[in-house]
């Protein structure tokens, strides 16, 4: 189930935007991301450790992404709610593992293609962090308030997305012009 995120749960919002250099007919996010090779995925970021593909027992596709942010890894286990050529939304439970110990927090991952006119788009890559029950009570036992976790979260996500996006629009626009990965 979803938790929405309010004052009183948010951690991070990220929201890095790029250029594909590609129309957006030719763009398709949803094939992009569930094709996505392991090796492209880590092209995409010095901070990424692994990807894989997989479904949930409904059916659903789902995302494993294993990567740092900051100082902790964190493996996200997101599933598709939301998907088309031009928009992916991923909702992950996903588990982190730090200095202090082994946590989790909810991310939704936003992926986004707007054209921008007949020869190019504009991709957004929007990522919400959002504390869980078990977060806030793993903060709390380490003597951690949310407004301290919030703002290293809110650096550490920053910083991640500033580095992946632009990386992922050219892997995107490359899918779209030949139909291949490789950055």
């Amino acid at each position: 189930m979803e938790i929405q995120q309010t004052p009183e749960n948010a951690l991070s919002h990220s929201v890095v935007k790029a250029t594909i250099n590609a129309p957006i007919e030719k763009v398709n996010i949803a094939d992009w991301l569930f094709n996505l090779p392991d090796a492209e995925y880590q092209k995409c970021s010095v901070n990424h450790i692994a990807a894989g593909l997989t479904r949930t027992y409904d059916g659903q596709p789902m995302s494993i992404n294993v990567e740092m942010i900051g100082d902790a890894m964190v493996i996200q286990h997101y599933v598709a709610t939301e998907y088309r050529p031009d928009y992916c939304r991923m909702l992950s439970v996903s588990d982190v593992f730090g200095k202090s110990g082994r946590s989790t927090v909810q991310v939704l991952w936003e992926l986004k293609a707007t054209p921008i006119d007949a020869a190019t788009c504009e991709y957004t890559n929007e990522i919400h962090a959002t504390a869980t029950p078990e977060f806030l009570a793993f903060i709390k036992e380490h003597g951690v308030t949310l407004a301290q976790a919030a703002a290293s979260r809110q650096a550490a996500s920053d910083l991640h997305n500033h580095e992946e996006t632009p990386l992922f629009a050219k892997s995107i626009e490359l899918k779209a012009l030949t139909g291949k990965y490789g950055i």
